[in-house]
């Protein structure tokens, strides 16, 4: 089993912790992570896109000029798509760019990606996180001490208020439960800064 170190709030090692190789020492899927963000991202559309098209556009109602003698084309609606201020070919309509993957693949994406994070020293574990009052001056002094980058996903067991709204107008900083973390936020920060608590609690839903 792997052991990372565990840092307090002021930056100093406490201890270690030793992980589950199954979640946090198998070889990153690159394949399952990409099919995951790629589900994660098509997801987050909101599919509101929308156009007219000929049928939809205002005009058509006489023939633009006659069927001979122009040496122009046939042309028989103002709101035909080739015409100025006609309407859109095949226009895109609102729609759901939802759809769902198996489960398995979830999974395997998702302990890619605590692994990654894991064997590219990019994991932060502390033995608590807490704060007496909502304090972004503190939340900043501890990302300092534990030598964060600028982008860090805080995930812990449990919501605390006072370090959501801690960390919530620092740019670039992020929190969520370890029911609520996702394959995206994951590899989209620098440093996954999780809890002892939290640790526990993720080997117990992904063991």
């Amino acid at each position: 089993m792997a052991k990372v170190k565990v840092l307090n709030m002021a930056g100093t090692e406490t201890g270690t912790i030793d992980l589950n190789d199954a979640i946090f020492g198998i070889e990153p899927n690159q394949n399952a992570v990409h099919a995951v963000v790629k589900n994660h991202l098509a997801n987050r559309r909101q599919g509101t896109q929308s156009a007219k098209t000929r049928g939809e556009v205002r005009g058509g109602g006489r023939k633009p000029f006659r069927q001979k003698g122009t040496g122009r084309h046939r042309q028989g609606s103002t709101t035909d798509p080739s015409q100025v201020g006609g309407g859109v070919a095949f226009a895109p309509k609102p729609r759901s760019y939802r759809y769902t993957l198996p489960k398995k693949l979830r999974r395997l994406a998702m302990l890619s990606a605590l692994s990654a994070k894991v064997a590219e020293n990019e994991m932060i574990v502390l033995d608590e996180l807490k704060f007496e009052a909502p304090k972004t001056k503190e939340m900043v002094k501890m990302l300092e001490n534990v030598k964060a980058g600028k982008k860090a996903l805080i995930v812990t067991a449990e919501k605390d208020e006072n370090v959501v709204r801690s960390a919530a107008n620092i740019p670039g900083v992020r929190t969520a439960l370890v029911s609520t973390m996702n394959v995206y936020e994951i590899i989209n920060h620098d440093n996954f800064i999780v809890t002892a608590e939290a640790i526990k609690k993720i080997e117990e839903v992904y063991s």
